[in-house]
């Protein structure tokens, strides 16, 4: 891919997923629960296409009488990513190893619950100069009040909001490379009507040559 002018690259970003588990989000009602997960795999699914590095963190999944593994619709999409679990509702000192080991400065965070997890890991992260962008779309709060609180609680940090859709395309924003074509198939899938314009698109791909060709 020609050189990307863009803050976030498909080589110097990680995609950081935060304790969505289906325990944690009973609680969410700041996104509905079907977009929230349809979000998650989109988004997901695009930086395994494009060799993204995934890494995901559960709390408490492991070691109580209950489990809470990841959301398997999620975990489906990231079969060979293995979760890093912990007991801290700030990931960062679990994760900050996993990190390191991309030599990579730009994260890209989505997280429930958006006003402690997300919060507390992005915040620790942008104080050791990380570049932070946190993913609204695929996050959610337990009320939109607390969800907008720490949207702006991470901004005044220093942290950058950005939806799913936004990050595609800061990684493939040149429309004719392979990169985009590798992430087109999760665009249509789970992208809405951002998903129908691809189709769209694509749908003209015989349709334009053979009108040139007969004019």
């Amino acid at each position: 891919m020609p050189d990307n002018p863009n803050e976030i690259t498909i080589d110097n970003s990680v995609l950081i997923l935060i304790d969505h588990q289906p325990w944690v989000a009973f609680s969410v009602k700041s996104i509905d629960a079907g977009l929230l997960v349809k979000n998650l795999k989109g988004i997901t699914a695009s930086a395994m296409a494009l060799d993204v590095p995934v890494i995901l963190t559960t709390v408490g999944a492991e070691g109580g009488v209950l489990k809470d593994p990841p959301i398997e619709d999620l975990a489906d999409v990231i079969p060979d990513v293995r979760p890093i679990d912990r007991v801290s509702t700030n990931a960062w000192e679990d994760i900050r190893g996993a990190v390191e080991a991309t030599d990579r400065r730009t994260l890209l965070i989505a997280g429930i619950w958006t006003e402690v997890c997300l919060a507390q890991t992005a915040v620790s992260a942008i104080a050791e100069g990380y570049r932070v962008f946190f993913v609204s779309d695929c996050s959610g709060g337990t009320s939109v009040e607390a969800h907008q609180d720490a949207k702006a609680r991470l901004v005044q940090a220093g942290a950058t909001p950005i939806n799913w859709m936004a990050v595609i395309c800061e990684w493939t924003p040149d429309f004719t490379t392979e990169e985009r074509q590798r992430v087109n198939p999760a665009v249509m899938r789970y992208g809405s009507m951002a998903g129908l314009a691809v189709e769209y698109l694509i749908a003209q791909l015989d349709v334009v040559p053979q009108a040139m060709a007969s004019s």
